[in-house]
């Protein structure tokens, strides 16, 4: 100890000559400057600092990101540059437009209210106008996801239950208590179907981004609550787009891990490897929407388990599959509350549940999660202001629907209509499997079947699907293309009339597999190509845009008074 302090004295004597010289000189250059002209360019200095290390340093994207960002900016407001992309995005705008333009025809839009109301007879009369703009047939199986069962009884029955409770909200459960009766139901008979104890609880939402906005809101708020400034989610590159809207929304740091080339499986190491004292939660799919891949949610779970951090299934497509699958007689691998660490799931009702659309749960192991997406205001003068979802209002008809699907199948209705989607996802992985020029990328294990090509562009096919009448998914980084099964594919005939389009088609596109593209699968080659994604979400607001364009494609000589 005497020999540090020794040394110490040493250096400070030694170094003492130096600093007294540096201040001397500070001093006498400073002597010319005012006081406040000191403090003025000393506050400036530091505050330009902080600026820069801010920027530096910030948590919301990388420095390679925003320098990228910042560079194509820069390039884009050229004068040169900036006229010529106006140029290119009028003319996709328009393109866009024209587009739906030629999908509605001659039929004029409705602009103004009609001067008098109309009759029953008359509404109908313009609805079925409307329907008859629909050409896709999706009830013979020719539509990847979108609708996922259609049948006329169960139509019926989710009919007749939104007229019962067509005028009741939920928001007011002491008005409506058979609604509030209904929603517990709903959610507990999913907690239970996802083996979850007494503690587990839930939500019903609007949808799986409603779902999945709702935990990422409760993660943030428990992370802040815990002194997060900025929480940080981990999650697959193959993950839904919403949890990128949540982390948008919310202002979290969102991080993706790359997924197994093969596979499409999420690379556990690399999760590990991203965790910091920010991560807030983990999240894998139970399947992944792209390939169809249920990632390894032990293993996950287990990390969250070591951590101390949430950890999140996406079960919005497989919600009502996967928990139906070992009853009907499939391995699957377990991502419910069976696995501890796993704090919560979402699954859709309007997907596999076959509730009509805007139905979906997001469920929790436990209140002290569900308690952190509540949002509650009690200085209103309006009242103290509580609600357990982005909604306030919200429709008791749509939850009783789904409530009347879920009572009409049934486990063992469930279990059946398990049993017929896998099995025919099965049958067509393996068939697609055997045509000369495709690959399977992923693992079908659940309804989709993802498949690319090392021969030929694989969009190539999805555009002469399209001319046989079939939409397929369309998928980037890497190119492919998917179909989700539904109900309507396992009707007797319809995937083997897929599957042999399907064979001719590739058939026909590998006698010149070089071949150039078309139609959207030039589009989505283009975007992949480009490297500013800035101008891609400007052409995607583009299409966005045109879905609300009311420009009638002709001038009607005639109207009836309405339009």
């Amino acid at each position: 100890m005497e020999v540090v302090k020794k040394v110490a004295t040493d250096v400070a004597q030694n170094v003492a000559p130096y600093l007294e010289e540096a201040r001397l000189k500070v001093n006498a250059s400073c002597q010319q400057f005012e006081g406040w002209q000191i403090i003025a360019f000393t506050f400036g200095v530091t505050l330009m600092l902080v600026s820069v290390y801010q920027w530096i340093f910030d948590e919301e994207y990388p420095i390679k990101a925003r320098i990228v960002k910042g560079f194509f900016k820069f390039v884009k407001n050229l004068p040169i540059v900036k006229g010529k992309i106006q140029k290119e995005v009028d003319k996709n705008a328009k393109g866009v437009e024209d587009g739906f333009q030629k999908g509605i025809g001659s039929l004029p839009y409705v602009k103004r209210l009609p001067a008098k109301g109309m009759s029953e007879a008359q509404i109908m009369k313009e609805l079925d106008k409307y329907q008859s703009l629909v050409t896709v047939e999706w009830s013979k199986g020719t539509v990847s996801g979108a609708v996922y069962n259609g049948g006329e009884e169960l139509t019926d029955i989710i009919t007749n239950a939104y007229k019962k409770f067509a005028w009741t909200n939920p928001l007011h459960p002491d008005m409506f208590p058979d609604v509030r009766k209904i929603e517990a139901e709903v959610v507990r008979m999913c907690c239970n179907m996802f083996n979850g104890d007494s503690n587990s609880c839930g939500t019903i939402t609007t949808g799986g981004t409603e779902s999945i906005l709702l935990m990422c809101l409760a993660y943030r708020n428990r992370a802040r609550e815990q002194g997060i400034r900025y929480p940080e989610m981990i999650v697959p590159t193959t993950v839904h787009a919403a949890f990128d809207k949540a982390a948008a929304m919310f202002h979290m740091k969102i991080t993706h891990i790359p997924v197994d080339p093969i596979t499409c499986k999420v690379n556990v190491r690399k999760m590990r490897s991203a965790i910091n004292k920010n991560t807030c939660m983990l999240v894998g799919s139970a399947p992944g929407f792209p390939h169809g891949s249920v990632d390894p949610m032990e293993e996950i779970a287990a990390l969250g388990l070591k951590y101390g951090i949430p950890v999140h299934t996406d079960c919005c497509l497989g919600g009502f599959l996967i928990p139906f699958m070992e009853k009907a007689g499939f391995d699957v691998p377990k991502v419910d509350f069976r696995v501890p660490g796993i704090t919560s799931i979402s699954a859709d009702t309007h997907k596999y549940g076959f509730a009509p659309k805007g139905s979906s749960v997001i469920l929790y192991s436990d209140k002290e999660y569900r308690k952190y997406q509540f949002f509650v205001q009690p200085n209103w003068s309006g009242g103290i202001y509580a609600s357990p979802t982005l909604a306030g209002s919200r429709s008791g008809a749509i939850i009783a629907s789904c409530w009347a699907a879920m009572m009409h199948f049934g486990e063992q209705g469930y279990v059946e209509t398990t049993r017929q989607i896998i099995k025919t996802t099965r049958y067509i992985a393996a068939e697609l499997a055997k045509i000369p020029g495709l690959y399977i990328l992923g693992e079908p294990q659940v309804s989709v079947v993802a498949v690319a090509s090392h021969d030929f562009n694989i969009f190539r096919l999805s555009d002469a699907l399209h001319d046989k009448g079939y939409c397929l998914s369309v998928l980037q980084f890497p190119s492919a293309i998917h179909l989700c099964v539904t109900l309507p594919h396992t009707k007797p005939g319809a995937a083997d009339a897929f599957l042999k389009e399907a064979r001719s088609c590739v058939k026909e596109i590998m006698k010149d597999p070089k071949a150039k593209c078309g139609g959207i699968g030039a589009i989505y080659g283009m975007s992949q190509s480009i490297p500013d994604r800035s101008m891609v979400s400007e052409i995607a607001g583009l299409f966005l845009d045109a879905c609300y364009s009311t420009t009638d494609p002709v001038d009607p000589k005639e109207t009836n008074g309405v339009h």
